[in-house]
């Protein structure tokens, strides 16, 4: 994946199911693309996600549901645990992760012939929580931060206590999902602080992995434990060969 010693930054295509198998893997693997059901995309870049689409259904959320000229499916629903809603006719549906205009959609596809000749449904959420980026891995502080206007991945590091110790700055991932495709971009952010490449912007609901450079953990165990006999210790990295 390095090409004359310089690191290219990456874009891969990732189906839902396979989300969590490349996040346990992505901290210490550097084999791109290689769990089944992931692949190389040809992009250059993330896709950027819809402006109507920054706000995407959660757990235990309200939802104030319209189905025009059928007044007994609208009304006020609450999604449950895992962000599904009980609708008439359907049974479970499940929302998360779906924007308001998305959930419409669905909702108008199942009613569509069977029930309505021409369905129009409007999903509305009763609250809309501020918009957040959430950034773990190798950073000071973890956790979920704010975005607000333009955003890109240097400056939401730093709002999270930038890069920790044993940060891998050629392993810093973005995960977005767009219009359903879930997508992670791999990015050196060495090379994008020296301007090497453009720094990408982060929109609401990205999830910022930062990762593990298990060779200078090693180092320093090495060195914290092993009595020096002089002020330099040179030593043999036959596991990093």
């Amino acid at each position: 994946m390095k090409t004359s010693g310089s690191i290219k930054n990456y874009v891969l295509a990732l189906s839902g199911l396979m989300l969590s198998l490349a996040l346990s893997g992505c901290a210490t693997d550097r084999a791109y693309g290689e769990a089944p059901g992931i692949e190389i995309a040809a992009l250059e870049e993330l896709p950027a996600p819809r402006l109507e689409n920054l706000y995407l259904i959660g757990p235990q959320e309200a939802l104030e549901i319209e189905v025009v000229g059928a007044e007994r499916l609208s009304g006020k629903y609450l999604t449950d645990g895992e962000g599904r809603i009980s609708f008439p006719l359907a049974g479970l549906l499940n929302l998360e992760g779906l924007a308001p205009n998305e959930a419409a959609e669905l909702i108008e596809d199942f009613l569509r012939g069977s029930y309505l000749l021409d369905p129009q449904v409007r999903v509305i959420p009763s609250q809309i929580p501020p918009p957040t980026v959430s950034v773990g891995g190798q950073v000071d502080e973890p956790g979920e931060y704010p975005i607000l206007g333009r955003q890109s991945l240097l400056r939401v590091v730093n709002q999270a206590g930038g890069l920790a110790e044993y940060a891998k700055l050629d392993d810093v991932l973005i995960l977005r999902t767009v219009g359903g495709q879930r997508y992670i971009g791999a990015y050196n952010i060495q090379a994008i602080q020296r301007g090497n490449y453009e720094d990408p912007t982060v929109y609401p609901n990205d999830i910022i992995v930062v990762g593990d450079s298990p060779n200078r953990r090693r180092l320093d165990s090495i060195l914290r434990f092993a009595p020096l006999l002089s002020t330099s210790a040179i030593l043999i990295d036959r596991i990093g060969r």
